[in-house]
């Protein structure tokens, strides 16, 4: 389903213009983006699930083409882990 899809479903099942929901849809995306990134907070949809930032320590790597070692710095990535009744209702 791409966000195009989203933006249909919701206009038929609300009766709203697709440009608003367009618009609404846009903003919750970057709101969830600002809170990560800017603000370093993690987002709780309850029943749905959270958008959580990972952190990745340190490591080495080798590339073995080269024979050569890498240091691969640490870093963070956003992830989404769902709810527990999400994971249920996906398991039924």
């Amino acid at each position: 389903m791409t966000k195009a899809d989203i933006i249909n479903e919701i206009s038929m099942s609300t009766g709203l213009q697709k440009k608003e929901v367009a618009a609404v849809v846009e903003c919750f995306m970057s709101t969830v983006k600002d809170s990560l990134l800017e603000k370093r907070e993690n987002v709780y949809l309850r029943g749905f699930g959270s958008f959580i930032i990972k952190h990745r320590a340190a490591k080495t790597a080798r590339n073995i083409q080269k024979n050569t070692t890498i240091t691969i710095d640490a870093h963070d990535l956003p992830s989404f882990k769902p709810s527990k009744s999400f994971i249920n209702a996906m398991k039924a």
